[in-house]
């Protein structure tokens, strides 16, 4: 079987080099120009000595880096490694790129100005724990005229960097407290642009729990993981692990997420969010404390989990 197995990776990563019991492709990450990313696939393992691109299961390395066929053909080996109805649907047509145009009246707080509704806006930003960094590195707004005067805006980019979503929150008394596109969630990912899908992904509720959860968190705005969500199946195709941290009332919703996941064999650490109304309540530091602590749910376990829910 090994042989089978290095036949599929030469098929992705080209002529190899054993050493030892390790076989030595080129990293797909960093490219480098001498063979640097050492398999071992009795341990089941990687690692670039470059780059320091690693992990745990090569079969994360053909979800990511091989095609249909390659994904096919490593299912028959692996037996944790189902080829599922999505996957193949990840090899059909490629979902449209929406693009929106940003509100009427918006102003970037990216940009000096001391109106009077930019001081009131970060002072607002700052009671919520919201940093001049994190308003630059979210490219935070708000809206001084039109549709959407009176909040605070909070772009999204796609992966060719237009902006495909905001979300659009008061920061003064308003019975609406969120105005937003009118776009499929399941059709766009949040701020798709900055986000690394071959590292941990963590999913929090909105866009204000994303911040404080920091690098490479996605909000689901509302939504949820469904099979016809472009979230999931970037999740699924990069085999990415997923830290979700939803709302303390969404236990619900988070089950039915976990059992999404789990069917397509991908890590879920479910971060206890407990004592707060969201993850935008908590401090960064407090979040990452709990996200320290995170369960891991997978296939051995999730009978324990379902029956704790009873």
């Amino acid at each position: 079987m090994q042989a089978e197995k290095l036949k599929v990776l030469t098929g992705i990563f080209g002529d190899y080099r054993r050493s030892g019991g390790e076989f030595l492709f080129h990293c797909p990450r960093c490219k480098h120009h001498k063979l640097k990313l050492s398999i071992n696939i009795q341990k089941d393992c990687y690692k670039c000595w470059v780059c320091d691109y690693s992990g745990i299961g090569v079969r994360r390395l053909v979800r990511r880096h091989g095609d249909f066929n390659d994904r096919k053909k490593w299912s028959e080996f692996d037996a944790t490694f189902e080829l599922t109805d999505l996957e193949k649907l990840l090899e059909g047509q490629e979902q449209k790129e929406h693009k929106v145009n940003l509100p009427e009246g918006f102003q970037s707080l990216t940009v000096p100005n001391k109106s009077i509704a930019s001081t009131k806006v970060r002072n607002y930003l700052a009671r919520r724990g919201i940093s001049d960094i994190d308003i630059i590195n979210w490219k935070i707004g708000y809206c001084s005229e039109g549709e959407f005067e009176g909040r605070v805006v909070i772009p999204s980019f796609n992966n060719d960097g237009y902006v495909n979503f905001f979300v659009a929150r008061a920061y003064i008394d308003h019975w609406r407290k969120y105005m937003n596109p009118r776009v499929s969630r399941n059709e766009i990912i949040f701020n798709e642009l900055f986000l690394d899908f071959t590292e941990d992904l963590i999913i929090v509720e909105g866009a204000f729990d994303a911040i404080k959860a920091g690098t490479n968190s996605v909000p689901l705005l509302g939504s949820t993981l469904s099979r016809k969500s472009k979230l999931l199946k970037q999740i699924v195709k990069n085999d990415t692990s997923v830290y979700l941290a939803l709302d303390s009332d969404a236990e619900n919703k988070a089950y039915n997420i976990i059992t999404e996941l789990i069917q397509y064999g991908i890590d879920v650490y479910k971060v206890d969010t407990s004592g707060y109304e969201d993850v935008g309540a908590m401090t960064k530091q407090e979040f990452s404390d709990r996200k320290q602590k995170a369960i891991k749910i997978d296939s051995e376990n999730y009978l324990i989990y379902q029956l704790s829910r009873v």
